[in-house]
């Protein structure tokens, strides 16, 4: 499914510890346009948990995750 998902920008949220994966992402997806795509990638464990609850509560769409090592990557797009 990733070939089908056009990234237009991409976080690095590495070695960060909550909550700033979310702040950084809560700050990064207005960067896009609506319908865009953030690529979110993280190694806070708390995200697998953290970042669904705030896509369903900010209105957005987490399209795919994938987890690499003790990497996640977060694909998101923008609905509002």
């Amino acid at each position: 499914m990733s070939d089908d998902i056009t990234v237009t920008r991409e976080l690095d949220l590495r070695n960060l510890s909550c909550p700033m994966p979310l702040v950084k992402i809560s700050k990064g997806i207005k960067d896009v346009a609506v319908g865009q795509v953030v690529k979110a990638v993280t190694s806070d464990p708390g995200a697998l948990a953290d970042f669904p609850a705030w896509a369903k509560t900010s209105g957005n769409q987490i399209l795919k995750t994938e987890q690499a090592g003790d990497e996640t990557s977060f694909f998101i797009k923008r609905l509002k």
